[in-house]
């Protein structure tokens, strides 16, 4: 995991021979925004790419131009550039955006919110409108006829309330249903990005403190992926700094031919590095070799150099384990890969005039921070601050990434605030106020807590690790599946490989569901009898949920491929089209947790079109019924958005229970 207290490093290791630095120049253009009544709904940034060398002087087409030309993007996308063709028609002398959003009231599915900010740049003008209703009936009138809006309203000081046709919501969830998901993926502004994310130190186990960086990370490189972004998955592992001296030096004393040995010279790793570290706090004379360890590693010794990479090479397999059975994907670029582009990193910012000398170690003065950014300590070593600088200009002039996101601990909150703010100093990054690309987020998370309130541990109060945890829960969810499945003599239906295979997909999933269903920026409680009960907001109800659904299509016995192509979706009953309203809506869920980099929002959709789809089910008969080809189509499709948020939750679906 990232640590503030990064390791020193003057040389690295063998790496990619830097390019020539340069830094970027910033040109400027101020966004325009329209006024927004629902505040807390998401608007996704419509202004340009951010214009600068790094991007290669090129701007990111934005997301409306992209539906304008395509018809694709979310309903919310279309609806939008719908009202912006009226907003140009009704007062062609104001330049402004759409603002629309869902519409909470019964009186329509969407609503356009640009009246009253229109009134208040038009009036005084000899503008024809008496008020802001008149250029809401304006808007309402002038926009164009087409077979998405059934009809519209307005109310009160020019709300205009919009409702969808129900034969075009039937017929976009058919063309989906025909031609995949992967047609409702949502048009962002961006086309590559960064996801830096886990980040665990080389020589030390994962534990539970790396769950939610590696979850939430993988959750949000999914969402981007699903829309078509370019994603970059890097793990920045902690595989550089002082601590290998002691590890390296160690292996040297215990174990002399450690070569021949190999692996087994160390064996389990975290007691190899709890007995070193012991050594190191108690014996002064081995404290000295291992920190000329150090200064021989960084000088590109052979000996221990090799030393270095067997150490983290089986420090990456126990990695490698965790993220297997998480199913997360990731690219190593550790603290290593970055140090030789420091010096020149530095040099540059340097020669700016940004980097200054403090009490004997080299500094950036932040506005609005008390303490300054160290980039170079007093002895001469760079730490994190300066690793970071360095994979942000690899980012931006290697990568070309246009939004780097960096998933920590809010404890980290202030480092990259500064960080943040010393990019923005020389240049590289636009002002935040500005909406414009290449930018920076941190997406920090809380912490997780045991039933007692403090930090999650052992009994022993040893941190818990990882893997052990997640056995622990696949041992559950086993135990509890097998429990239901004899009382309800459904066992025999069952082989091994089922039980083995759904324990892990139910177990697993609980897990992270547990997580990623909660705010990140909140602390929340661990509990297996909370995440693996099948009631409530769980992923366990969830898998419930969706079982029942392939539950219900198995029993009809209709081949719902040949109904996709050859039936017809009717929205005739209020639950119906209440279903069928919140199943298009999907793609504007997926932008807006992209958009806020909150995977929350995701699992509160997925949950809340569970509930629909109980409603659903209980007032339409289904299988039987007049209507059972249309309502096995919305089934289908229920089952189809749900098992996608699984997949983008990083959660493997199960099709029974």
């Amino acid at each position: 995991m990232r640590a503030l207290t990064a390791a020193a490093a003057a040389t690295a290791v063998t790496a990619p021979t830097p390019a020539r630095l340069f830094l970027v120049s910033a040109r400027r253009a101020a966004p325009r925004f329209g006024y927004c009544r629902a505040s807390s709904a998401s608007r996704l940034l419509r202004s340009s790419c951010y214009a600068s060398t790094t991007m290669e002087d090129e701007t990111s087409t934005s997301a409306s131009a992209q539906v304008q030309e395509s018809g694709a993007g979310s309903v919310k996308q279309q609806v939008s550039n719908l009202v912006a063709l009226s907003l140009r028609a009704t007062v062609p002398e104001v330049d402004v955006e759409p603002t629309v959003e869902v519409c909470t009231t019964k009186f329509g599915d969407y609503q356009c919110n640009n009246a009253m900010g229109l009134w208040s740049k038009v009036k005084g003008s000899g503008t024809s409108f008496k008020n802001p209703n008149a250029i809401g009936q304006a808007i309402a009138k002038n926009l164009p006829a087409c077979d998405v809006i059934e009809s519209t309203s307005v109310a009160g000081p020019g709300f205009v309330n919009i409702v969808l046709s129900n034969s075009w919501v039937a017929k976009r969830i058919q063309d989906m249903l025909v031609n995949g998901i992967k047609t409702w993926a949502p048009i962002l502004p961006v086309k590559r990005l960064v996801v830096d994310f886990s980040s665990p130190n080389i020589a030390k186990e994962m534990h539970v403190g790396h769950l939610r960086s590696t979850i939430i990370g993988d959750t949000l490189a999914r969402m981007f992926e699903f829309s078509n972004v370019d994603v970059l998955r890097r793990n920045h592992v902690g595989d550089w700094g002082t601590q290998f001296g002691m590890l390296i030096e160690f292996l040297f004393e215990k174990f002399p031919e450690w070569e021949e040995l190999g692996s087994q010279a160390i064996g389990d790793l975290q007691l190899f590095y709890k007995a070193s570290k012991e050594k190191f706090d108690n014996d002064a004379e081995f404290k000295d070799r291992a920190q000329q360890a150090v200064v021989r590693l960084q000088g590109g010794e052979e000996k221990y150099r090799s030393a270095w990479k067997k150490i983290c090479e089986i420090s990456r397999n126990e990695f490698d384990q965790v993220y297997k059975l998480l199913d997360v994907q990731l690219e190593e670029k550790g603290e290593s890969f970055y140090n030789p582009y420091i010096p020149q990193v530095l040099e540059g910012l340097s020669n700016q005039g940004f980097i200054k000398e403090s009490e004997g170690a080299r500094v950036i003065f932040i506005e609005g921070h008390k303490i300054p950014l160290i980039v170079v300590k007093r002895d001469g070593g760079f730490n994190y601050a300066s690793t970071d600088l360095a994979a942000l200009w690899y980012r931006l002039n290697v990568e070309k990434a246009e939004w780097i996101i960096y998933v920590t601990d809010v404890g980290q909150q202030q480092h990259f605030d500064m960080f943040f703010k010393a990019a923005r100093m020389a240049g590289w990054l636009p002002d935040p106020n500005e909406k414009k690309f290449p930018k920076t987020s941190h997406v920090g998370f809380g912490l997780v807590l045991g039933a007692d309130g403090k930090r999650f541990r052992t009994r022993s109060t040893e941190v818990v690790r990882l893997g052990d945890l997640l056995d622990e829960a696949k041992a559950r969810s086993k135990s509890e599946l097998k429990q239901r499945l004899t009382d309800n003599g459904k066992i025999v239906d069952w082989t091994d490989e089922e039980l083995e295979e759904t324990s892990k997909a139910v177990g697993y999933g609980a897990v992270k569901y547990a997580d990623l269903k909660n705010n990140r920026l909140t602390n929340y409680t661990f509990s297996f009898d909370q995440m693996l009960s099948d009631k409530g907001n769980t992923a366990v109800y969830l898998q419930y949920a969706h079982a029942r659904i392939c539950s219900i299509i198995r029993k009809s016995n209709m081949d719902i491929e040949e109904l996709k192509m050859n039936g017809k979706i009717s929205l005739g009953h209020p639950d119906e089209r209440v279903l069928g309203l919140y199943l298009i809506r999907f793609a504007e869920v997926v932008e807006d947790a992209c958009t806020h980099l909150l995977p929350n929002v995701l699992c509160e959709y997925l949950y809340n079109l569970s509930e629909m789809f109980t409603r659903f089910y209980t007032n339409c008969q289904v299988v039987g019924s007049p209507e059972e080809p249309s309502r096995l189509l919305l089934c289908e499709a229920t089952a189809v958005v749900m098992r996608q948020c699984f997949h983008l939750l990083g959660i493997t679906p199960v099709y029974k229970l």
